[in-house]
């Protein structure tokens, strides 16, 4: 597990940078989160990502089968990416660290095209209390493992709000996923308003 995590995290400065800051967060019955925030410049413009630790070090486990492979299964970490300075995002630690922890909560397992939702605002005055998981391989490389151990995926969060998530649920991921990109929608805003769904 320990061994993992420091691929994990060599993977993750390797494509980000050195991170400028880190929280940890433990839950009753399940292994420390830990959250690192990356500083970065695209196009002029201040973003802010922010990536899991401590996800990847067990599989997750099919929620239907009785006992748990502890070695085989999909391996995944999460990527939320915000543009900087616009909003107290930094308040999205704890809730990224729940979403990171619900594969040993809840017994789900996380992949793209998945919603997650924490039930409150992601950060203050965020419009958003719930995730749409996109495809990986874009900005963090797949980490391959040593077998018969499954490859870790680095999987962006995508925020949605309340009607994103609701119309989604009716009509898919790559639906809306095409509304936002037919309308340009900037998915890095972390005050954006709802893309038009109608």
């Amino acid at each position: 597990m320990e061994e993992v995590l420091a691929l994990v995290e060599a993977r993750l400065r390797t494509a980000l940078g050195e991170p400028d800051a880190r929280a940890a967060v433990t839950f009753l019955g399940t292994d420390r989160i830990e959250v690192l925030r990356f500083q970065d410049r695209d196009g002029g413009k201040d973003i802010v990502r922010y990536a899991t630790l401590g996800m990847s070090a067990n599989p997750m486990a099919d929620p239907t089968a009785t006992l748990a492979d502890p070695v085989k299964g999909p391996r995944a970490e999460l990527v939320l990416t915000v543009r900087a300075g616009l909003a107290d995002t930094d308040k999205v630690l704890r809730p990224l660290a729940v979403l990171a922890a619900s594969p040993q909560v809840e017994g789900v397992i996380v992949a793209p095209g998945a919603s997650l939702d924490v039930g409150e605002a992601l950060w203050p005055s965020a419009p958003f209390s719930s995730v749409l998981v996109a495809e990986p391989g874009g900005l963090v490389e797949d980490l391959e493992l040593d077998d018969p151990m499954d490859p870790v995926r680095f999987l962006p969060l995508l925020p949605m709000t309340s009607n994103e998530a609701a119309w989604k649920r009716v009509h898919g991921a790559a639906e809306l996923q095409g509304r936002w990109l037919t309308h340009g929608t900037d998915l890095r805003d972390p005050l954006r308003r709802s893309v038009a769904l109608d």
